[in-house]
């Protein structure tokens, strides 16, 4: 392989690697701020909409200046997809992480492409393979043995069941974001849907917050401010970018498969940062959950 082939393959992983980083270390960033003050879900996601907006707004002005005016139906799909894929997804994370470990949620979250296979499968008339059959069968065995564990230390079934139905919630608000996003990102190009999507959830983040709570609440502690402008930089705006710049280096299906990483790399940060437990059935499930999704990825 020529050098200069090999050295833009070899950036294209080490971008996909620091999106998985930054997407991995969310759930850390929103457990440390709950532990840091009471704040709430809706808070939270909104601190953290608000300062990642600058930087769609900015991306979105850009990919639109010389692009084609949207049409009506084109706003609906932006409408629809941004209130699942932003709002939805996120807003229901944040709730679950009041339950459950940082490792478990990860885990959970990561089962959207087994779930994006079944919506294909249930409302598109896609037909499972062997090999996806057995993927899904790893995954929700994998997140079985996960979440037992977290059972076994939490010693409540109602809390775990909550964060856990509040996880699998967001996983399935991604997974449809993520089948009918495809025909959006072909017309309006990866840029241009992406930041206007984040503009749709951002707005319906602020309206679901004046609806639930005075604007006194966003009166925070500073470390909050600061977990919040993190999850914006860090796990927000800089792995969304660094994933599209890796997906052109290397693909989809590379970088899909790098960001596998991403439950490993959470399980680790809570052992780590937040003191969360690491057992072996943890591990065992984060395993078989990732050969799920390597079976599903795979060509």
């Amino acid at each position: 392989m020529p050098w200069k082939d090999w050295s833009a393959e070899r950036l294209g992983v080490v971008l996909a690697v620091l999106a998985a980083l930054g997407f991995s270390f969310k759930a850390i960033l929103v457990k440390l701020a709950y532990a840091t003050a009471p704040v709430d879900a809706v808070t939270l996601l909104s601190l953290r909409m608000v300062f990642a907006l600058p930087a769609f707004l900015w991306v979105g002005f850009v990919a639109s200046r010389a692009a084609p005016a949207l049409t009506r139906a084109d706003w609906a799909m932006i409408v629809l997809l941004g209130l699942l894929g932003y709002y939805g997804a996120s807003i229901l994370d944040f709730l679950g992480l009041q339950y459950i470990s940082a490792g478990l949620e990860r885990l959970i979250l990561f089962t959207y492409p087994t779930l994006t296979l079944l919506i294909g499968v249930l409302f598109l008339g896609k037909r499972l393979s062997r090999r996806e059959v057995a993927a899904l069968l790893l995954s929700y065995a994998g997140i079985g043995l996960a979440f037992a564990h977290d059972l076994r230390l939490a010693g409540e079934l109602n809390s775990v069941l909550i964060g856990a139905a509040f996880v699998f919630g967001s996983s399935l608000c991604y997974a449809c974001y993520l089948a009918g996003s495809g025909p959006a990102i072909t017309r309006l190009g990866a840029a241009r849907f992406t930041a206007l999507a984040m503009l749709v959830s951002t707005l319906a983040t602020q309206i679901h917050f004046l609806a639930r709570q005075p604007l006194s609440a966003l009166l925070q502690p500073l470390p909050i401010y600061g977990y919040g402008v993190a999850m914006a930089i860090f796990s927000t705006v800089l792995p969304v970018f660094l994933q599209s710049a890796a997906i052109r280096r290397i693909g989809s299906g590379k970088s899909a498969l790098i960001g596998t990483l991403g439950p490993m790399l959470t399980i680790f940060f809570g052992w780590w940062l937040l003191g969360e437990p690491m057992s072996m059935a943890q591990l065992g499930g984060a395993a078989l959950v990732l050969t799920g999704v390597w079976l599903v990825g795979r060509k």
